[in-house]
Formats: structure tokens, sequence, C-alpha cells
């Protein structure tokens, strides 16, 4: 019995290798992993910003002791949910933008390896 995967690796040059296979798919790993990176990056930075507010906004609730902290609570709200909702599209936008650049790199890797 044969065994199916076992081939004569000397019929294969090993730049062509490189230039054909192992180049290319060692860029696009490597730009891959960069674009991840940075997504997770701009995952955490805003996880921390949406945290800190949310704590900040407990922490002047729990300092509510009568009507008037209440109603100068209740407005605070107000500029938080503009600062969140203003935070969140920045950073949809940055997650768009790192899209688009590994996209366009990802079309320059495909381009020159053809």
């Amino acid at each position: 019995m044969t065994n199916a995967f076992a081939f004569d690796t000397k019929a294969f040059d090993t730049a062509q290798l490189e230039s054909v296979f192992f180049g290319p798919a060692r860029a696009f790993a490597a730009l891959s992993i960069d674009f991840t990176e940075k997504l997770v990056s701009t995952q955490l930075d805003a996880t921390q910003a949406y945290a800190d507010a949310n704590l900040a906004q407990l922490r002047g609730l729990v300092q509510v002791k009568d009507a008037e902290g209440l109603k100068s609570y209740l407005e605070g709200q107000q500029q938080v949910a503009k600062y969140l909702s203003e935070r969140l599209k920045g950073d949809a936008d940055k997650v768009v933008a790192l899209q688009q650049d590994f996209i366009q790199e990802g079309q320059k890797l495909t381009e020159g390896s053809v």
C-alpha cells in the first residue's frame, strides 16, 4: 500500500515554492496578524472607555442623597449619553478604516503575487 501523502520534494524548486506559495502566504499571514492586533487594541481601548464611563456613572448615582442630587445626576446622564454615542461612532469609524486598510493591503499582496 502506498502513502497518498508521500511525494518527492526534489521535484520542487525551493526558490519557486518561496516565490509562488510560501512568500505570499507568509505576507498575508503577517497582514492578518497586524490587522487582528490593531482590531483587538481598538476594541480593548473602547471597552476600557465604556467601562470607565459606566463606573463613573455608578459612582455618581451612589452619591445621590436628595432630590437636587438626583436632578443633577439625571441632567448629567444626557452628557454621558452624548459622549458614549460620539465615542461609539468614532470607534466604528476606526474599525471601518482598519478594514479598508486590510482590504487594500490584501489586494496589493494579491496583485503582487499574480
